[in-house]
């Protein structure tokens, strides 16, 4: 997959079957679209092209939005190219930006830039200065500088009934089952393996401590979670714990990982954390006596649904 990271870098020997969002999360929604771009592209005749944005428009648009996404724009990238689109233009939204009218961005980004023969959209598409612009302008558009405009119905849009703003709620309120339903995969974190304060060790139970660089990521609430990652091209199931670390009064928030029969130095590396189900919210316990027993505990559980994957 090329990767732009303007839409002037933009160049294709081809014409272009077109879609455009932030496309957050990739889900089953948006992958609906996706496949129906790629499909276009399969007599070689057009390149597939998706157009996304960062910092997501809403970071830039609404006035002290906190939205967390659920892709680092590294993830976005990983799964795109999975599913086999062939360009991505990842333009810098900016008010500017978002001040151009809807026929100046159909003529000069998709027709003058893009050479667009085709965009495939969601019926409630809306674009252009204050998202102005629907699905009925962009048919007339395409109507007047030559180019198709495929619709996804609203009945195929609502058959899924899917959204990244449900997907968010889902993972903030711990239902990862509900979230990798509308996914279509297990949610994952990225991040660096750092050294911590090594109090799992003193428990018999050492932990990976992830530390994630991109801020605006939705890490799951507070608790304990079945995971896996692929180490050394194994999946290495465990348990992952979000929180403060209640027991022994910390005040940051730390995300660590327990890994099951895997015995290694991971200090440095970066690894992926594929999220399964959470087992439990976070507890403060009396002691570390009684912490180690609860984890006990959890492990039984975790190697349970491990066996019934």
């Amino acid at each position: 997959m090329k990767i732009f990271h303007s839409i002037k870098d933009f160049s294709s020997p081809k014409k272009t079957i077109l879609t455009l969002g932030t496309f957050d999360g990739v889900h089953i929604g948006h992958k609906k679209i996706l496949e129906k771009v790629i499909q276009n592209t399969q007599d070689e005749k057009y390149e597939s092209l998706v157009l996304t944005f960062f910092p997501h428009p809403r970071m830039i648009l609404q006035e002290r939005s906190e939205i967390k996404l659920l892709n680092t724009m590294s993830e976005k990238i990983l799964l795109l190219e999975q599913l086999g689109i062939q360009n991505l233009v990842i333009h810098p939204f900016d008010e500017i930006f978002s001040r151009l009218t809807a026929e100046d961005f159909v003529r000069t980004v998709l027709v003058e830039q893009f050479k667009i023969h085709k965009i495939i959209i969601g019926y409630d598409h809306r674009f252009g200065r204050n998202r102005t612009a629907d699905i009925n302008n962009l048919i007339e558009f395409g109507e007047k500088y030559g180019f198709e405009v495929e619709q996804i119905s609203a009945q195929e849009i609502n058959a899924i009934s899917v959204s990244s703003t449900k997907i968010r709620n889902a993972i903030q309120e711990g239902e990862m089952l509900l979230a990798n339903k509308y996914l279509g995969y297990q949610y994952f974190l990225t991040g660096t393996v750092i050294k911590g304060k090594q109090l799992g060790r003193t428990i018999g139970f050492p932990t990976a401590n992830l530390k994630i660089e991109e801020d605006y990521k939705l890490i799951p609430s507070k608790g304990v979670y079945v995971v896996s990652s692929e180490i050394n091209n194994q999946t290495v199931f465990g348990m992952m714990n979000i929180g403060h670390n209640p027991t022994v009064g910390e005040e940051q928030l730390s995300v660590e990982i327990h890994y099951l029969n895997f015995a290694g130095d991971l200090y440095d590396q970066k690894i992926t954390v594929a999220i399964y189900q959470r087992i439990r919210s976070e507890e403060k316990f009396d002691s570390l006596l009684l912490l180690k027993e609860q984890i006990e505990k959890d492990k039984i559980q975790t190697l349970s649904y491990i066996e019934n994957l």
